[in-house]
Parts: structure tokens; sequence; C-alpha cells
């Protein structure tokens, strides 16, 4: 018993202090999408997005890359862009492009992982892009298209167009930062769910699984010279773990340290940081927007393309000696979390902040929220109510 405490209490403080060492990343990453959302609109993006051409892809890439890294709220978008006339391949792009490439999330990555996984991060995910256009150029039948067009727009119903503000006069008024402000509230209230559940998983995780787990499950695990069948196996078990944590891109890095810190290769962790878009709530999602014929199409599409970039951005920089070494990563359980350093009044600034924004919003509108709940968000939100006893729980254990 006073063992399972001991590891109780210790998986609590890891997650815990793995959030510490991670919010004011969230914060920075959350404000400057907020700006962008504000100032850059639905409206202006759709304006620039047509049929597959280069020209169409490569501005979905960038209205992406400079968009929410949410999944839930970059899938809601995607319609918006495929029902207002967009080819399916620029709106898979800005799919793709808003998840992987977002500024937020390279912020992250840095902080738990590595350079080397930050550049594969940016680098996969202008892949990912690239290959899932060949994909569905090659294998996309028209009338598949044309049936989750119009499948989309019913599912939809009609909708306002959205006036195009100019931003130069928007970004010196008042009413434009109360819509940053609001803008940063629903940013935490979508992904706070993910993100909690996610650094308790992480903590749990790093405390009570034992290393051998991970070298049966990835094969391979902890091995210095793995070979390429090993690669390959651990880059398809990490959407099958991914698939089953059914955590958002943001709540899936610290995880991914637990994972590197084990042994599992920069292929494995790759594939499975790119995976947040092949889990089962977003494929539900799709099915919902789309139809499940659709839906299943692009959740091949992507897993295809995700192992394919995760084993070519492996090789690649193992060609150049640039991979990064897992048997010298600190585990997850040995960091220092809770210093007086730069992250300290990194975290007090964004705190006070974000209790700013919060505030701002709360005042503006009441503190009412009516949008309707989907089982999937209630499913969601009492696993987070139940990771937060849990937390409260291990600390009180110490």
């Amino acid at each position: 018993m006073e063992a399972f405490l001991k590891s109780y209490h210790e998986a609590a403080v890891t997650s815990l202090g793995l959030f510490w060492m991670a919010f004011w990343a969230f914060g920075l990453g959350y404000l400057i999408s907020s700006m962008i959302q504000v100032f850059v609109t639905r409206e202006r993006m759709k304006k620039g997005m047509g049929e597959a051409g280069a020209k169409s892809v490569a501005l979905a890439t960038f209205f992406g890359f400079i968009s929410s890294s949410c999944s839930f709220a970059a899938l809601a978008t995607t319609r918006s862009l495929f029902t207002k006339g967009a080819g399916l391949v620029p709106a898979l792009a800005f799919l793709l492009a808003s998840t992987n490439l977002v500024i937020e999330l390279g912020i992250i990555i840095a902080v738990f992982l590595s350079w080397q996984f930050v550049v594969g991060e940016y680098v996969g995910g202008l892949l990912l892009i690239l290959l899932m256009w060949i994909m569905v150029k090659l294998t996309l039948p028209q009338h598949l298209e044309d049936q989750a067009r119009q499948h989309a727009k019913e599912a939809m119903g009609e909708s306002q167009e959205e006036n195009i503000p100019d931003w130069k006069k928007l970004i010196r008024t008042t009413e434009g930062w109360r819509k940053v402000a609001n803008r940063y509230a629903m940013e935490w209230a979508m992904v706070w769910k993910d993100v909690t559940i996610g650094f308790t998983v992480a903590g749990i995780i790093a405390a009570f699984v034992p290393k051998s787990f991970f070298q049966t499950l990835f094969v391979g695990a902890g091995s210095s010279h793995p070979a390429m069948w090993e690669i390959l196996v651990q880059t398809i078990v990490g959407p099958v773990a991914a698939f089953f944590t059914f955590i958002g891109s943001m709540g899936n890095i610290p995880l991914a340290a637990v994972l590197f810190s084990n042994g599992v290769s920069f292929a494995g962790i790759l594939a499975f940081i790119f995976s947040d878009l092949v889990v089962f709530p977003v494929l539900r999602i799709q099915a919902e927007y789309y139809g499940w014929k659709m839906a299943l199409y692009i959740l091949v599409v992507f897993l295809t393309v995700l192992i394919g970039t995760a084993i070519l951005i492996h090789f690649g920089f193992s060609f150049m000696g640039m991979l990064p070494d897992s048997s010298v990563a600190k585990s997850v359980t040995d960091r220092e979390f809770f210093n007086i350093d730069y992250t300290l009044y990194l975290n007090m600034g964004f705190l006070l902040m974000s209790a700013g924004f919060v505030g701002w919003k709360i005042k503006g509108n009441g503190g009412h929220d009516m949008e309707e709940k989907s089982l999937g968000d209630k499913i969601l939100f009492w696993l987070a109510i139940m990771a937060l006893v849990w937390l409260i729980g291990g600390l009180l254990a110490g």
C-alpha cells in the first residue's frame, strides 16, 4: 500500500509539473492563434481557396498554419471551407496544417522533446499535405466528393456570410481586443478537457507503467539500433496507441515525451503525434459532416500518409545523422518542475493575462454558454473531472 501511495503521489506531481512547464507555452500559442483568428477571418480564407491547384493548396496550408491547433475547431472550419466551394484537397490541406504546423504546437514540442522533433513536426506537416494531395488525386472518385459536399451542406444548413473587417483598424480598437479575449477563452474551453486528461495520463504512465511494457508494445523500444522492421512496427503502433488515448494534439505531447524517454523510436513518436486526426471522436465527427464513406476514405488517406511521412522523416534524419538519442532522454519523473526560473515568471504573466481575458469574456456575455454539447463532449468532460479528482487525491496521498 505504501508503494502504491508513493507512486500515486509521484504520478500526480508529474502531471501537474508537466503542465506547469507548458502553461506559458499554451498561453503564448493561444494568444497568437486568437489574434490571427480575429484579424484573419474565415471569409478571408474562403475567398482565397478554390479547387485543388497549387495556389489553393499553398493558401490552405498557410491559413492552416496561422489557425487554431484544436482538432475539433479545425474540423468545423474545414467543413465550412468545403461547403463554400473549396476542393477536398485544399480543405484537407487546411485541416492537416491547422493541426500539425501551428505555432503553439511547435512551442510545446520544444518544451517537452527536442529540436529534432520540432523540425520533424514542421517538415512532416508539409510532407503530410504533399502525400495527401498525391493520394487523393490518384484515388478519389469525383462522385464521392460531390456526395460529401452535399451531405456537408445539408448538415450545416444556411449560414450568414461574415463581413471582412479592416484588421488595421480593428487591432487599434477595444472591440478588436475584446474579440481576442473571447477567442482566447474559447480556445481554452475547447482544449482544457483534452489537456487535463492528457497530462494526467502522462503522469500515470510515467509513474506506474514499467519500461518492459513499452518494449513489448513498441517492438524494439530501448534498442540503440532497432532493425528496420522494428521501426516500421513502431510506426504502425503509434497511431493505434493514439486511437485508444483519443487525446488531442496538444494533450498528446507530454505522453509523447514519456514514450520517448522509454526508448520509442523517432518514427514511432512522430506517428503518434501525427495521429490526432485518426482517433475515433474525429472519425465520428467526419462521418456526421460528410457521411461514413467519405469519413472512412479520409481516415485511410490520413493513416497511410502519416505512417509514410513518419518513416521518411526518420530515415531522412538517420541519413543526415540527426536522429535524437532516446537513451540520453531524462525520465519524465526525474525532472525538476517547480523552480524559481523563467518558467515561473512567464507562467505568472500568462496567468494574469488569462484571468483578465476570461473575466472580460464572462462580463461581456453574462457568463452564459448556450452551445449544445455532444455526447462525446459530455463523456470527455466527466473524464476530465475524474482526472482532476485523481490529481487532488494524488497530492493528498503525499
